[in-house]
């Protein structure tokens, strides 16, 4: 490209000529200064050899030049280049439309697999009412009642019906993360109960309630399930 941008040989380059010394006689010593008509006489023979002949613009040509330099400043606050970014913040505004959409169309897919879950919810529902229950126990110190609801290990029925209903609705990897972390902390649970150890009972039992709380929130089931 940059070659198209040297510099070619033009016949209109031609030497300059000056013959003004037969005509200055004429005039009066007083406009008269050699010097500079001399100049003056050689830059315009210079110029009229030199100069390509520009032709007339018309009224037209003139009219769409300036609407369209004033579209295209209008476009980009007063820069040309302001067009480029005009379309770049259009393609920008694509995109986020077609994430908006996907995501709304994942959300009600999302919503349709829960309404038409009844048996899981009711497993969660169940899980929302035991927990609450065991907190009730841990925070009275009253471990025997928190361990008569827990069972001894987590093949009680509610906590496997539970685990069911929360992988059949997990979806994403976040939702993942959170039920893994709620297995593993109503395991600790569990133990901490039967070893009699009140604090670390009250450490996994939160552990295990913040958990199921994010992941409620996470698939939109936060706003289905009482007592949270």
């Amino acid at each position: 490209m940059a070659t198209s941008f040297l510099p070619t040989a033009n016949p209109l380059f031609l030497p300059c000529s000056s013959s003004s010394s037969s005509s200055t006689s004429s005039l009066s010593p007083a406009a008269f200064n050699p010097r500079k008509n001399h100049l003056r006489s050689n830059i315009t023979t210079c110029k009229a050899l030199s100069d390509p002949p520009i032709a007339p613009a018309s009224r037209r040509g003139l009219a769409i030049s300036l609407v369209t330099t004033s579209f295209l400043f209008s476009l980009g606050g007063g820069e040309i280049g302001g067009a480029n970014a005009a379309i770049l913040e259009a393609d920008d505004d694509v995109e986020l439309l077609e994430k908006v959409k996907k995501d709304r169309k994942k959300r009600l897919e999302r919503q349709g697999i829960i309404n038409s879950s009844k048996t899981e919810k009711g497993y969660l529902q169940d899980l929302v009412y035991k927990l609450s229950e065991v907190g009730q126990a841990i925070e009275s110190n009253d471990l025997p009642a928190a361990s008569s609801v827990l069972g001894g290990s987590t093949e009680t029925e509610w906590l496997k019906k539970a685990n069911l209903a929360l992988m059949k609705l997990t979806s994403s990897p976040e939702e993942k993360t959170e039920v893994d972390t709620f297995n593993s902390s109503v395991a600790s649970l569990i133990s901490s109960v039967r070893r009699n150890d009140i604090e670390s009972s009250k450490v996994a039992f939160i552990t295990s309630a913040s958990a199921f709380e994010r992941w409620t929130t996470l698939t939109g089931l936060v706003e289905v399930l009482k007592g949270l």
